[in-house]
């Protein structure tokens, strides 16, 4: 049972793959063409045995009427000779009388022949008639389904053709549409903005760069001028004139308050140091 059961399954989608691929390779045009090909096909077989059919019934019909010329025709020789033998026996000439009479008998019979070979014929020459027309009829009623498959194909055709032109038209309409975030045009804008985000990430990494620089610059210029002052001071230059003197006014000496006040600051700033 389940060996069966596996070689089922197996069948059944060897059949489900092969009706799939059958169905991709399926083309309506062709397919409706083929139809009207095979259509006309039967039609034309259809034509060749219905013709044979009439061919044989003409036939019947020669043969039924030869029998009734022939029956006609031993008919009128039977008279004839009737008549003869009516005027040898007028003429008190029995013998010729007898052999007229005798041939008359004979074409009476060849008569009855022809016409008894020509009534058996009747039944069979009707029923020809009557297969010839009805295969007549639905030779007729092939034609006129061809002719609205034919027209059918072609409604079929047109409109798979305006189907797969408009599926055209919609991919390369969609293919273009800027509104659309699928389409081509949209992943190229978006494909932009990431590259314009990341410049502006870039400007914003150079610009706090540049603001750290100049920091650097304006602490290293008060270091400077730092560093100049005292050495001034070292090599006993007067002291800088304090912000709000006048230019003449500079200190000539430096008191122990100034002293004091100097101490206080370097304990200050060592404080804010350990602190850091």
């Amino acid at each position: 049972m389940s060996k069966q059961s596996i070689f089922g399954r197996m069948s059944q989608l060897m059949r489900a793959n092969v009706n799939a691929m059958l169905d991709r390779a399926e083309d309506p045009e062709k397919m409706l063409d083929q139809m009207v090909r095979d259509f006309t096909n039967n039609i034309a077989e259809a034509e060749e045995a219905v013709a044979q059919t009439i061919g044989n019934l003409r036939m019947m019909e020669d043969d039924y009427r030869e029998d009734l010329d022939t029956a006609r025709s031993w008919g009128q020789k039977a008279l004839a000779a009737s008549r003869k033998a009516d005027e040898f026996r007028a003429a008190d000439d029995p013998a010729d009388a007898e052999k007229f009479d005798n041939l008359a008998k004979v074409a009476i019979q060849r008569q009855m022949d022809s016409e008894s070979s020509a009534r058996s014929a009747e039944p069979t020459i009707q029923s020809q008639r009557e297969i010839v027309d009805k295969l007549k009829q639905g030779l007729e009623q092939m034609k006129t389904k061809r002719q609205q498959l034919i027209s059918k194909r072609d409604e079929l055709v047109a409109r798979s053709r305006a189907a797969h032109a408009q599926s055209q038209v919609h991919d390369a309409v969609k293919s273009i549409d800027v509104m659309d975030p699928t389409s081509e045009v949209g992943r190229f804008e978006e494909k932009i903005r990431r590259e314009e985000a990341r410049v502006r990430g870039q400007n914003e990494l150079t610009a706090s760069s540049l603001d750290a620089q100049f920091e650097s610059l304006e602490d290293l210029g008060e270091q400077t001028e730092i560093e100049a002052r005292l050495a001034a001071l070292k090599g006993g230059a007067s002291a800088p004139a304090a912000l709000g003197t006048g230019a003449g006014e500079s200190g000539t000496g430096v008191t122990e308050a100034d002293l004091a006040g100097l101490a206080e600051l370097g304990s200050a700033l060592e404080g804010n140091e350990q602190q850091k």
